[in-house]
């Protein structure tokens, strides 16, 4: 098939290079613009325009799908089918509607929970024991078409939103030559929605700090939700410290209290244990190698 693929991060690129791999014709890679990163600032172009421009794909980085130049031009690619996994941009129905066949989304959850820009995260912060990837026909509707093709996955106690999606990536990228087969001869089931969605609001830099007066099962979420970005974080002495990984486990003191010399932290039911941490500007470090370089006593307080 004529194809286009719309995607911008790491968890879109194992979709692509599947389409790439399987044979179809991938005219066109649509990502959002270059952004500014690391200490320089320098511009820096997406997982997908990297690996896009890798494989020879021409790449198209437009500000916004809605100017009638960016439209145009989408038309212009004559398409049988668009492909859109993780692209960060509210399409147009004159882009939807371009391709011969439509335009199809890979979305990381059971919709219609979930619905929105941060669905493997909300998840795991909910504490829900199962997740999946989903292809959908896309329509004007905030992730409201119907369902082709799902894959259920559990959520294990130590998934992070980053094991959990990379985790996904690959699963769903599996399901595209079946969706597309499917959609290419008219045999494809497409499903509507059926129950009450939830919405998987944009993670706010707000909630990334600990409170630690919630019960565990919520502190444990919010840490693995938020891990490897945003990252949940504490206060230690006056520094920022990130929790990356933690199991919920039983535990009484006051909220924040460290009860044990291994990190297990007192919450305002039960306790979190600390299992992989973050020093503001200090690589990733397990519970056991923070505490060789920074000891924190049992009695000590995490604000």
């Amino acid at each position: 098939m004529r194809l286009a693929f719309l995607g911008t991060p790491d968890f879109a690129v194992p979709s692509l290079a599947e389409l790439i791999a399987s044979g179809h014709e991938v005219v066109a890679a649509y990502s959002q613009p270059p952004r500014p990163r690391g200490r320089g600032q320098t511009l820096q172009p997406s997982p997908v325009q990297a690996f896009a421009e890798s494989m020879g794909v021409p790449v198209f980085t437009p500000g916004s799908m809605k100017t009638e130049e960016a439209i145009d031009t989408f038309r212009s690619l004559d398409l049988d089918a668009a492909v859109v996994v993780a692209y960060g941009q509210i399409l147009p129905r004159a882009v939807l509607e371009a391709p011969r066949l439509g335009s199809f989304n890979l979305h990381g959850s059971l919709l219609p929970r979930w619905r929105g820009a941060a669905p493997i995260q909300r998840a795991v912060m909910a504490g829900d024991a199962q997740t999946g990837v989903q292809i959908m026909r896309m329509t004007e509707g905030l992730d409201e078409g119907p369902v082709i093709l799902s894959e259920v996955l559990p959520i294990g106690p130590e998934d992070t939103a980053g094991s959990l999606g990379e985790r996904m990536a690959h699963i769903g990228a599996g399901l595209w030559s079946r969706a597309l087969a499917a959609i290419e001869r008219g045999g494809a089931t497409e499903t509507e929605q059926a129950g009450e969605p939830t919405y998987a609001k944009k993670i706010t830099s707000a909630e990334s700090r600990i409170d630690w007066s919630r019960p565990a099962s919520e502190v444990d979420g919010l840490i693995r939700g938020l891990s490897p970005r945003p990252g949940a974080w504490f206060e230690l002495d006056g520094a920022r410290v990130k929790a990356l990984l933690s199991r919920a486990e039983g535990g009484e003191g006051e909220p924040g209290q460290v009860l044990d010399d291994r990190l297990l932290i007192a919450c305002g039911e039960g306790a979190v244990r600390l299992l992989r941490v973050q020093r503001e500007g200090k690589a990733v470090q397990s519970a056991e190698d923070f505490l060789r370089g920074q000891p924190v006593a049992a009695g000590a307080r995490l604000s």
